[in-house]
């Protein structure tokens, strides 16, 4: 089935929900008008509809192939590729200067959300670029940015992130590549690193590696991390490719989902050493790649909306094609199955859950972009509190979600979707690894929990709430019943999550695994709070609309209608999860480990 990117929705949402206008008066950001970006986004989308989308099919089925050190990826990815690097799409978000077209993260959002709808394993190569550049835009040498950037940002070369070791998954601590330092301000790197998307490939003329190793001396743990490029071809002064360095690819993974993203085995130094240089200080490797994984964390959450909204339409299109059974209120004979109470249940479960995602992830990237543009500094660092406080949220609600969205629509399908050729399973299992890479649920639940909800005893949490308090006291004054409902929801789903920050706050300090303990429901609860928050928001700026009789009503209707099914079948859920993580922690630690 093709893709058809929800132009209507996202517009929307920048401009009602997110406050593209507002973004576009910042210092910067002036092109990013309304009128830009539905230019771009109807480019984006044709783009992705017409050149990328058909290759998804073709991934999962011809996926990438490993032979003596080389990756061949799927049949047309290559192509595919250089017109996607050509059209500028790579630069979005990146910097002028260096090729890129400069454009805020609110109006890049869409664009990522796209492109993983059209073809999950292809955008996973963009995105780690994307990491590449933020990080060395950050933390590289001037010499750095001006060798490495433009050919990134161009397409012209791709980038990797270099974290995991056999014995170092999610714990840092334990990385053992290192570096050795050569006198002449390279170092040689020895090594394994596991699970490097597009590690190795053939889409790109080189492949720049930013790897995590120790120098020696360093401490041990994770302040001993120090942050290098080691470039697959060396890379003359003058950008000129030269010979090979001593990064190998031994072996990719034979994997559930997202088969046409080869995910590798680089060995590194097992020919005397792979050149490589030093991206700022020596022992700031982690905080430096921590720039990447934020920016790959959001861009993750993304690809859950993604296939979750791809899921979703893939559904509703065989609803209205596949005829079983007859009308519950009579009729003559069988109706599409879409006419049945159940199968439009699931298909408003997945509506309304891709709606609310992207809803909270679009106004997350508008904080990013007040936090690096607005002249005010205290308006910045609100900004920044917030997209840092959102960031794990997204990231770990959507990609939960997202399984849950494309395993509905594999219900939806019946038995053909437990069928590969109807394509529903391909969701399904390619949503699997998003709540694993890029750091586990529970590896964001512990952020949220650690990093953003104890660091100053709930406050800013609960100034988030508040907020959310706000918008159910305008909802609960409306004329509308619908409204009425959705803020009573919320205002208790509100009350409930203020108890569970609260009760975290207060636990810690006396039995820090009991706040620990309902951390992932902690953050589902907050994700369909926020989001429930957003479709609220939503529900008011459409209902302003039909009064003012502007744009198009059916869609407005449905907006309303959606946010309240959100309200009733999810945000409804707070009261349950306040009760599971406030008055159950003792469960989940009580047995010892033997009675497991």
């Amino acid at each position: 089935m093709s893709y058809t990117a929800p132009l209507k929705d996202m517009v929307f949402v920048m401009n009602e929900l997110a406050g593209l206008q507002a973004i576009s008066q910042l210092p910067g950001c002036e092109d990013a008008t309304p009128e830009t970006a539905e230019a771009v986004l109807e480019e984006n989308a044709k783009f992705c509809s017409e050149v990328i989308a058909p290759l998804n099919w073709t991934g999962d089925c011809e996926p990438s192939s490993w032979h003596d050190g080389h990756v061949k990826t799927t049949p047309g990815f290559k192509e595919a590729f250089r017109a996607f690097g050509e059209s500028g799409w790579q630069g979005v978000q990146h910097p002028t200067e260096y090729g890129g077209q400069g454009l805020p993260k609110l109006l890049a959002t869409p664009c990522i959300e796209m492109l993983n709808s059209a073809n999950l394993s292809f955008a996973l190569c963009p995105l780690l670029t994307d990491g590449a550049i933020e990080a060395l835009m950050t933390a590289g040498s001037q010499d750095q940015k001006d060798l490495y950037l433009e050919k990134l940002i161009s397409g012209q070369w791709t980038g990797t992130m270099n974290l995991t070791e056999p014995q170092a998954g999610s714990d840092l601590a334990l990385v053992r590549a290192r570096a050795e330092p050569q006198g002449d301000g390279t170092f040689k790197i020895f090594g394994t690193k596991i699970y490097i998307t597009y590690g190795e490939h053939d889409m790109a003329e080189n492949i720049i590696h930013l790897v995590l190793a120790r120098t020696p001396g360093a401490p041990e743990g994770v302040k001993g991390i120090s942050l290098f490029i080691v470039p697959k071809f060396l890379v003359h002064a003058d950008g000129s490719l030269g010979e090979r360095n001593d990064v190998h690819c031994v072996s990719i993974e034979h994997k559930l989902g997202i088969k046409a993203s080869p995910t590798a085995v680089l060995q590194y130094g097992d020919h005397g050493g792979a050149i490589g240089y030093l991206v700022g200080e020596e022992n700031r490797g982690l905080e430096y790649m921590f720039i990447m994984m934020n920016a790959a964390r959001f861009a993750v959450g993304m690809q859950g909306i993604s296939v979750a909204e791809r899921a979703y339409q893939k559904a509703v299109s065989y609803a209205r094609d596949r005829v079983q059974s007859r009308d519950l209120a009579g009729s003559a004979g069988p109706v599409a199955i879409i006419h049945h109470p159940d199968v439009k249940r699931m298909l408003m479960s997945m509506r309304s859950q891709v709606e609310a995602s992207r809803a909270l992830s679009y106004v997350t990237a508008a904080a990013f972009d007040g936090a690096h543009h607005h002249p005010d500094e205290a308006t910045r660092k609100t900004n920044h509190a917030f997209y840092e406080f959102m960031v794990p949220i997204v990231k770990g609600w959507s990609t939960e979600l997202s399984i849950d969205v494309a395993s509905t629509g594999v219900q939806v399908h019946g038995g053909m979707g437990f069928i590969e050729e109807t394509g529903a399973a391909q969701h399904y299992r390619d949503a699997r690894i998003l709540t694993i890479y890029e750091g586990t649920t529970a590896i964001q639940a512990n952020d949220l929990v650690g990093r953003k909800t104890l660091r100053d005893g709930g406050a800013f949490a609960k100034s988030v709430i508040a907020q959310v308090r706000d918008t159910a006291a305008e909802l609960s004054k409306a004329h509308s019943d619908d409204l009425k409902i959705i803020g009573k929801r919320l205002s208790d789903a509100s009350a409930a999550l203020e108890d569970v920050v609260n009760f975290i706050a207060s636990s810690a300090k006396s039995d820090i695994k009991a706040a620990f303990a309902g951390s992932v429901l902690y953050l589902k609860m907050a994700g369909v709070v926020f989001g429930g928050w957003q479709m609220g928001r939503a529900a008011l700026a459409a209902t302003h609309k039909l009064s003012a009789g502007e744009g198009d009503a059916a869609f407005y209707q449905a907006k309303i209608v959606t946010a309240r099914f959100f309200a009733d079948h999810f945000v409804s859920t707070a009261s349950a999860s306040r009760a599971a993580i406030v008055e159950g922690s003792s469960g989940v630690l009580a047995l010892a480990e033997e009675q497991f």
